[in-house]
Formats: structure tokens, sequence, C-alpha cells
């Protein structure tokens, strides 16, 4: 789970995601215009809706991850997930998380820059559509995430 920022006409939005290391598959995203940490578990909280809780959850030391109210929720016993912060001056910690950045911004957000918000929402939700369903990924033996992912769910059943 990391954040990143998007240019947008007069400024920017926060995109935060979170990805399954396994498949690179995004299960879950949510744009902002401002980083909280409220913001962050309410990220978390819909892709456990849609997808269940992860083992273990990885994210940066930022302050909207480090905050009590984003730790205290996500670690409560109910969770049952177990936290994982990237080191500091580590950059290779997040690294899929990173390469989604790098995706998302060359392949989408350069290209066709939004105008406000709306705009960059609706840019991003086909683009994730892409990315998760049709965009092949090398390092996945040419497969799309969404195919491993779901060969991973129903091996896990």
């Amino acid at each position: 789970m990391d954040i990143t920022y998007i240019p947008v006409q007069g400024g920017y939005l926060y995109l935060c995601a979170i990805i399954d290391l396994y498949s690179r598959y995004v299960v879950g995203w949510s744009l902002s215009n401002t980083m909280t940490s409220e913001w962050c578990k309410r990220t978390l909280e819909a892709a456990i809706e849609e997808h269940g809780a992860p083992e273990v959850l990885n994210t940066d030391q930022g302050s909207q991850f480090t905050a009590y109210e984003f730790c205290n929720w996500a670690t409560a016993p109910e969770q049952g997930i177990r936290l994982s912060m990237d080191g500091k001056g580590r950059a290779l910690d997040n690294v899929f998380v990173e390469r989604l950045w790098r995706s998302v911004k060359n392949e989408h957000v350069y290209l066709f820059p939004a105008d406000d918000g709306l705009q960059c929402y609706r840019g991003l939700e086909q683009y994730f559509r892409y990315y998760n369903l049709e965009r092949r990924h090398q390092s996945l033996e040419d497969e799309t995430p969404s195919t491993i992912y779901q060969h991973s769910k129903r091996k896990a059943a």
C-alpha cells in the first residue's frame, strides 16, 4: 500500500493503492485532495470488503500509515493483519508498488492530463481496469494480474 501524487490542472491529487504482491493485482485504490490516515484506512477497508484481509500489509513509514488511527485499526485482532513497514532509506522494500506508480503515470497520467478531479478519477478507473484485466506482465509470464490473482485465490480455497 502506498500513496503518490497525480498532477491535475492547477494542482495535485493523491492516489492511494493496494497491490497484491504475488499477482500485481490492484485490489483497491482511491483518489483524494488530502492525505490523511482516515482516507488510507477507508481505502483499506473497501479493499478488505471486496477481497478479504491480507495476512501482511506492507507500507512505507509515512505519517498516514504510522498514525495511531490507521495502525490500531489495521492490527486489531478482528482484522488479523500484520503490518510490515519499509525501513528508512530502503527504496527496494516497496519496489512493486513503485513500479505500479511508474506504469500508471507513464501509460496514463502523463499521456492524458486531467483537467479536474472527476476526469482524473474516471481515467484512473479505466486504467486500473485495463491494468488488472488486460495488461500482460512480463514478470507474470505474459499473464494478466487478474488471471494470476484468481488462480491464487482458487489454490488458497
